[in-house]
């Protein structure tokens, strides 16, 4: 491929280890390919002392990285259901968010636009992130009858409150001044002011231990205000009602619950896949004081029974991004019909499970 056709570029400029999300008219959705040639790129760069920092950025002027290309998933699972991209694509998605979370050197993401799902797994492990006014943060996966995966388990379940469980439930979207109260980024800085920061990323001194704080001084230079955050007004309506040890109880405290926003919320979840949504919230649970890597292989473990095709993740695939009927069959169809075996069957062990060194 040239590389104005490839779905990933790699630079080297100014001492910056450059990468590019190259599919601008997919929203830079991650496909196996570019996983693949991530792991193949990012290790010698840790090691290279050329190269003092990563940065990472997404091509067009909408998305920073719209999530994982399920489409071929989806394919597989119909027409070629002894194929194993659905085992590798997850295995070697989650080697790289376990590789930005452990980076020696800043991993720095510049995120001007959409950011969900695994575009949420290459930034926010990383070292720092950097919202624009065009930012919007999700973790979408219940929709389609999935969890959130790419080391969901870990970041959401250390959020203030029940946000995390909120967030992974409700696939509610945050924008740059909720997303920076929460902890989420690190930084706003202007759209317009992107290209400044990373020349003076380039001509900075970030050798040494403390790299990171030398990249917080730079950062500090460019940062702006992004206005009021709008969630510490709802903290209360949300821990009240998301702290629960089921969704059976999150239903029954927004039903009990006056005004908009809870019957906004019920409405949501009403719609979801009542397994995917039990999954998620003992994932959150089971990860709340586990390590990232027993994290990684907690999620590992969970994705491979989601790709089972009787599985609601490819229904709800078909109903939202395929047929585009809006009309899953969710199996079992009520909160009440999910039992404890058929949450425990995504947390066994896998013969051939995710482990790292």
């Amino acid at each position: 491929m040239r590389m104005s056709e490839a779905e990933i570029l790699f630079e080297v400029k100014d001492g910056l280890g450059l990468i590019t999300l190259n599919r601008p008219k997919a929203l830079n959705a991650l496909t196996h390919v570019m996983i693949l040639e991530l792991e193949k790129v990012i290790p010698g760069w840790e090691k290279d002392p050329a190269i003092k920092a990563v940065v990472l950025r997404g091509a067009g002027d909408r998305a920073f990285c719209a999530g994982g290309d399920i489409a071929d998933l989806y394919r597989e699972s119909r027409e070629n259901p002894a194929g194993t991209l659905r085992r590798d694509f997850f295995y070697d998605e989650y080697i790289v968010n376990r590789r930005i979370y452990r980076y020696a050197k800043p991993w720095i993401s510049l995120i001007d636009g959409i950011d969900m799902g695994g575009g949420v797994g290459l930034s926010v492990h990383g070292s720092h992130s950097v919202a624009t006014e065009k930012f919007l943060f999700a973790m979408p996966e219940t929709t389609i009858g999935l969890f959130p995966d790419v080391g969901g388990g870990y970041f959401l379940s250390r959020l203030p409150g029940a946000l995390g469980v909120f967030l992974a439930l409700t696939s509610h979207r945050l924008k740059a001044a909720d997303a920076l109260w929460a902890g989420i980024v690190d930084a706003h800085v202007p759209s317009a002011r992107l290209a400044e920061l990373q020349a003076a990323l380039g001509t900075a001194d970030l050798a040494g231990s403390d790299a990171n704080r030398k990249v917080d001084a730079v950062l500090a230079r460019f940062a702006a205000d992004p206005g009021r955050p709008a969630l510490p007004a709802l903290m209360r309506d949300v821990d009240r009602c998301f702290s629960a040890g089921s969704v059976a109880e999150i239903k029954a405290n927004l039903e009990k619950a006056s005004g908009d926003w809870a019957k906004k919320q019920l409405a949501a979840l009403m719609k979801l896949s009542p397994l995917s949504m039990a999954i998620t919230l003992e994932q959150l649970k089971r990860c709340a004081n586990r390590s990232f890597e027993d994290t990684m292989t907690i999620e590992y473990r969970m994705v491979q029974h989601a790709m089972r095709p009787d599985h609601d993740f490819f229904e709800g695939v078909r109903a939202l991004l395929i047929d585009k009927d809006q009309k899953p069959k969710w199996n079992p169809p009520t909160i009440e019909g999910v039992t404890r075996d058929m949450v425990e069957a995504h947390f066994k062990p896998l013969a051939n499970d995710l482990v790292f060194d």
